[in-house]
């Protein structure tokens, strides 16, 4: 179904998209675009945005922020006003609705809407910093043992805020089966599973690949970018990082002579980087993880720790299968150093066998056009289902004597 056709089917809804914050091009972000595309007519609430940072789908859209928008240094130190983020969401006025599609992962569902509004969620997992990863988030606090203390008083409140609004959404869809099973054991809530969406047209393969292994990923201690700048100082592999945040300077200080950590890069150059590496390395837990899926699809296998979303993008040889012409990676099993080390090797010693073809290939089925179709099909029935509940007559009240 092209986007006129979408946008035929839609174009009586009143729709709104609500996105947790928008102060970079991520993963997330690009899910909301493509969302956007699909809904031209509708209007973009976030708690707080970077005007810059907006990409084309985006800018062609309404964008109404929280307060937090307003409040002194918010787009740089917003992860610190965790708490104000219920009453923020809460605020958002969403009456004039018929649509709201949530998008999670940070908080966005808690938004309040009126009974006759189709309130969908597409989640890819329940906040971290909450739940699975809580512990590891709470030892990182920063201000030592009094910000692991306030730390625990905010989040023990804000994960009965966060499970009480999951009770908000009508249907719930996953990025993921990681990301369902987590949202089934913390929420109670089933899910679809709806793979999100990568533009697979915009990566190649080259013909030929560089020797340099490569990174691309936020710098952020939950994305254990660590693991690759020690694993490659061990063997000294050269390894290419690309991606900034508030972990750079402990890397930089911890990177061999063998590591480049160039930061934020265009996609041009991004791209090139992806065709050309030796292998792409995704040492982190995800819950899906769109990188991996780029790499894959500019023919180059991956490396990927052998737990959360990579087993499902990722086709494992020793893993899935014995017969190495399908696989399209593998894996490493303890979230150590030397078990990266280990990977890297086992995987110099059968290089030869992975096909920049069949890589290319299997990256396909996560292309942009499934995901729309997918959407479109989960919007319409859910839609359809709430509407027929909601038009269902009341039942007279019996009041017996």
């Amino acid at each position: 179904m092209n986007n006129q056709q979408l946008t035929d089917e839609f174009s009586g809804l009143r729709v709104a998209l609500v996105h947790y914050w928008y102060v970079r091009q991520r993963g997330g972000e690009r899910v909301l675009d493509v969302l956007a595309e699909m809904f031209p007519q509708a209007d973009i609430f976030v708690l707080l945005y970077d005007p810059a940072a907006l990409s084309d789908a985006a800018r062609g859209h309404r964008v109404r922020a929280s307060f937090i928008q307003r409040l002194p240094w918010a787009k740089k130190y917003y992860p610190a006003l965790l708490p104000l983020f219920p009453l923020a969401l809460e605020q958002l006025r969403l009456d004039d609705y018929d649509l709201v599609i949530s998008h999670e992962a940070g908080p966005a569902k808690g938004v309040i809407t009126r009974a006759g509004t189709c309130h969908l969620c597409y989640c890819h997992t329940p906040m971290r910093y909450l739940w699975d990863m809580y512990h590891s988030y709470r030892q990182s606090a920063p201000l030592g043992a009094l910000g692991r203390s306030l730390y625990a008083l905010a989040t023990h409140y804000l994960r009965q805020w966060d499970y009480a609004s999951a009770a908000r959404v009508d249907d719930f869809a996953a990025s993921s089966e990681n990301g369902a099973r987590r949202i089934r054991k913390y929420y109670g809530r089933k899910s679809e599973v709806i793979y999100p969406p990568v533009d697979v047209s915009a990566f190649t393969p080259a013909e030929s690949h560089e020797e340099f292994y490569l990174v691309v990923s936020p710098l952020v201690p939950y994305k254990r970018v660590d693991l690759a700048i020690a694993a490659c100082n061990l063997l000294h592999r050269p390894l290419v990082i690309i991606g900034d945040g508030p972990a750079r300077k402990d890397l930089e200080r911890v990177a061999g002579p063998t590591i480049r950590i160039l930061g934020y890069q265009p996609a041009a150059v991004l791209r090139d980087h992806y065709r050309h590496c030796r292998a792409f390395l995704f040492p982190g837990e995800e819950d899906i993880g769109l990188t991996p899926i780029e790499a894959q699809a500019s023919g180059r296998p991956v490396i990927a720790f052998g737990r959360g979303g990579a087993t499902e993008t990722v086709f494992g040889a020793f893993s899935h299968t014995s017969d190495l012409e399908q696989a399209t990676g593998l894996f490493f099993n303890e979230p150590t150093p030397q078990s990266l080390a280990d990977a890297i090797l086992k995987f110099e010693a059968i290089e030869g066998s992975f096909a920049p073809g069949v890589i290319r290939a299997h990256a396909e089925q996560f292309d942009k056009r499934h995901f729309v179709a997918r959407m479109r099909d989960f919007v319409s029935r859910k839609l359809a289902a709430h509407r027929a509940i909601t038009r269902l007559p009341e039942t007279p009240m019996v009041i017996c004597r």
